[in-house]
C-alpha cells in the first residue's frame, strides 16, 4: 500500500471514529431526552391520580356530611323534639311547683340542644362552599372569630376574583379555619390578618398571627395541623411557605398558580 493509500484509509478511520462517536454521543443525548420525556410523564400521570384522589375524597366527605347531616335533622331532631313534648306535658299534668320548675329546666336543656343540632344540619348539608366566593366565606370566618371576643381578625381583600374550582376554593377556605382555629387555641394571639390577593400568575392567601409562635423544626416533626396544610396545597398544585419563631408570631403563605 502506497503513502497515497496509508493517507486515505487514515481519513476514513477518523471519519468513522467521528461518526462512531457522534452516533453514541446522538444516542445518549436520545436516551436522556426520553428518559426525561418519561420521568415527566410519570410526574404528570401522579398528580392527575393525586388530583383525582382529593376530588374522590372531598366527593365522599361532602356526601358523608349531608347524609350524617340529614340523620341529625330527620333522626336525632325528630327524637328531641318528641322529649321537648313530652317535658311540656308533664308540666302540664304535674302539680308539685319544684317537680315542674326541673321539667321545665329539662325542657330548656332539650330545646337548646334541638336548636344547636338544627344548626349543625343546616351546616352539613348545606352547598354554602360551592355558592359562594372565597371571599366571602373568609369573611363570614372571620366574622365568626370575631364574635366569639377572644382576639381581632381583620381580612384584607385586594381583589374581587372568583375561583371556579369546587376543590381549590374548599381547600384554601378549610386552611384558613385551620389556621385560625389553632391560632386561637395554641398561640395566645391577639391579632390575626388574613390577605387574600391575586397577582398575574397566582392567588396568594396569608395568614399571620402575633402569638407567641413555635420552632418549626419540631413542629414540622411532630404537628400534625402543620402537616395537613401542606399536603392539602400541594395537592392544589400549590406552594407552601411558613416562618415562626418563638414570640414573634407566625405567618403561613399559600400560593396558587392561576
Amino acid at each position: 500500500m502506497g503513502e497515497e493509500g496509508i493517507i486515505i484509509s487514515i481519513i476514513l478511520f477518523q471519519i468513522i471514529f467521528i461518526a462512531f462517536v457522534s452516533a453514541i454521543i446522538i444516542f445518549v443525548r436520545q436516551y436522556r431526552i426520553k428518559k426525561k420525556a418519561h420521568l415527566s410523564e410519570i410526574q404528570n400521570i401522579d398528580e392527575i391520580h393525586k388530583k383525582d384522589l382529593l376530588e374522590t375524597e372531598m366527593e365522599i366527605q361532602t356526601q358523608t356530611m349531608k347524609h350524617i347531616g340529614r340523620e341529625i335533622h330527620d333522626n336525632i331532631g325528630q327524637k328531641l323534639t318528641l322529649a321537648s313534648l313530652y317535658t311540656q306535658q308533664l308540666a302540664f299534668e304535674n302539680k308539685a311547683p319544684q317537680i315542674n320548675k326541673n321539667i321545665e329546666n329539662i325542657g330548656d336543656i332539650i330545646n337548646q340542644s334541638l336548636t344547636e343540632l338544627r344548626e349543625l344540619s343546616k351546616s352539613l348539608t348545606d352547598n354554602t362552599i360551592e355558592t359562594s366566593t372565597l371571599s366571602v366565606l373568609i369573611e363570614k370566618e372571620c366574622e365568626k372569630i370575631n364574635n366569639l371576643k377572644k382576639c381581632n381578625v381583620t381580612f384584607i381583600n385586594d381583589t374581587r376574583f372568583d375561583i371556579k374550582s369546587y376543590q381549590i376554593k374548599s381547600i384554601l377556605f378549610r386552611i384558613t379555619q385551620e389556621f385560625l382555629q389553632n391560632s386561637i387555641k395554641h398561640s395566645q394571639c391577639k391579632n390575626i390578618v388574613v390577605s387574600l390577593s391575586k397577582d398575574s400568575s397566582s392567588i396568594v392567601l396569608s395568614l399571620q398571627d402575633d402569638g407567641k409562635g413555635f420552632d418549626i423544626k419540631k413542629s414540622r416533626s411532630n404537628g400534625i395541623g402543620l402537616k395537613n396544610i401542606e399536603k392539602r396545597t400541594e395537592l392544589i398544585g400549590g406552594k407552601y411557605t411558613i416562618e415562626s419563631q418563638p414570640q414573634l408570631g407566625t405567618i403561613v403563605t399559600i400560593q396558587i398558580p392561576v
